[in-house]
């Protein structure tokens, strides 16, 4: 099975959506899928719930696909706390950040968005 890592950084909606988008579409073709949330796309954890793409969004979390959101850059982005509220994975291996390096040694792809 190919496993793909969707790294998503930037803040924008509709780049972050696609992100979601692309994360969901390989899970439903079969891969294994891992979203990685840096930078100031962490702050989406706060009004995704409120947007119209809530929906795939609620699907993600409940498949459980995001398997790390960056402890460094939620905190600066306002967003670390509800993040963990909604129990979603907090990373800081990497000076707080979230690392690749284990993606990377289990053979997943990295797609940057």
């Amino acid at each position: 099975m190919k496993k793909i890592a969707v790294v998503s950084f930037e803040g924008e909606m509709m780049c972050f959506l696609h992100a979601l988008l692309n994360v969901w579409d390989y899970h439903e073709k079969g891969y294994e899928v891992a979203l990685v949330m840096e930078g100031a796309s962490t702050a989406r954890i706060l009004d995704i719930e409120k947007s119209p793409h809530k929906g795939l969004w609620q699907k993600i979390v409940e498949a459980r696909l995001i398997k790390a959101v960056c402890k460094a850059c939620a905190a600066q982005m306002g967003s670390l706390e509800k993040a963990e509220a909604d129990g979603l994975p907090i990373s800081a291996a990497l000076s707080g950040h979230a690392p690749l390096e284990p993606y990377t040694n289990e053979g997943y792809e990295i797609i940057l968005f």
